[in-house]
């Protein structure tokens, strides 16, 4: 296992649970109180006091255990030193908007990339008390205890889920054709607004396949090691290994993978839509 031991990994993973946890508590804190919502550029990309105040969390967890590490940070960006093989990728509040509308489906999302490669991950859903955890040859586990993939062993019996980048509505590239696809050769596709809840549903079988494009490294790095430890395949939608840096990711069961990887290299996009006009008051 390179030259990280599955001790240091245990003992990251113990790091990346408090971190993980004390964000929570955060974020139940805030739930139903927000007083202020900004739009961080693209329509729909939000910000609130709550992601701010539990990614202060994160940030002070991780700098007592590992100052030495780099950190990649969705409000920060990237912290600490840059030239480390060890970087954190945390996101505290994957589901912003769902939050701000009170929509219970958000998690915080605390994963370590080795050498660019995700090795360590947690993701806490504080409104469901639900605790994902995994790393490197560790095996995965919800509240403790071991999950593993479905065993749906094609698209005609299976439930997926996906997501839709903030830029959909300036690229063709949106991931409308791909969902109408596949909701049609499917039992139906699920929208949650949360990349790393999806990941982790897919880990414990509740979901048996997920696509999405337009993502970043916090989105994906824990719910991927998560998948992954839970006998999940993890790549690229044309089946190639997975690269983080992409932005897109292709998780299934691994039964599955390679009928999904198929169907999503074969759909054309749709016409682009037209930028909504707003209407006069």
């Amino acid at each position: 296992m390179s030259d990280y031991s599955r001790e240091q990994l245990q003992i990251y993973l113990e790091i990346a649970t408090e971190a993980a946890l004390a964000a929570g508590a955060v974020l139940q804190s805030y739930w139903g109180n927000l007083e202020a919502i900004e739009e961080k550029g693209r329509p729909g990309d939000l910000v609130t006091a709550a992601d701010k105040a539990a990614e202060d969390t994160l940030l002070k967890v991780l700098h007592r255990h590992v100052p030495e590490h780099g950190i990649l940070a969705e409000e920060s960006g990237a912290l600490g030193d840059k030239s480390s093989k060890y970087r954190w990728a945390i996101d505290p509040l994957d589901g912003t908007t769902n939050f701000a509308h009170q929509y219970p489906m958000f998690a915080v999302s605390v994963g370590l990339l080795i050498d660019g490669v995700p090795q360590v991950g947690v993701v806490f859903d504080p409104f469901h008390q639900e605790l994902f955890r995994a790393a490197s040859g560790l095996g995965a586990t919800r509240n403790r205890r071991a999950i593993a993939v479905s065993d749906t062993a094609n698209l005609a019996n299976s439930l997926l889920v996906t997501g839709f980048a903030y830029d959909r509505r300036e690229t063709a590239d949106n991931n409308y054709a791909e969902f109408c696809h596949l909701t049609h050769l499917t039992q139906g596709v699920r929208r949650s607004g949360s990349a790393s809840i999806d990941l982790c549903y897919v880990a414990c079988g509740r979901l048996d396949g997920y696509w999405e494009r337009g993502l970043s490294p916090w989105d994906m790095a824990a719910g991927a090691v998560i998948l992954r430890e839970a006998g999940g395949n993890v790549t690229a939608y044309d089946g190639t290994p997975w690269r983080i840096e992409t932005g897109r990711i292709l998780a299934t069961n691994g039964k599955l993978h390679g009928e999904l990887s198929q169907e999503l290299q074969q759909v054309r996009p749709l016409e682009p839509w037209a930028n909504p006009t707003p209407s006069s008051p």
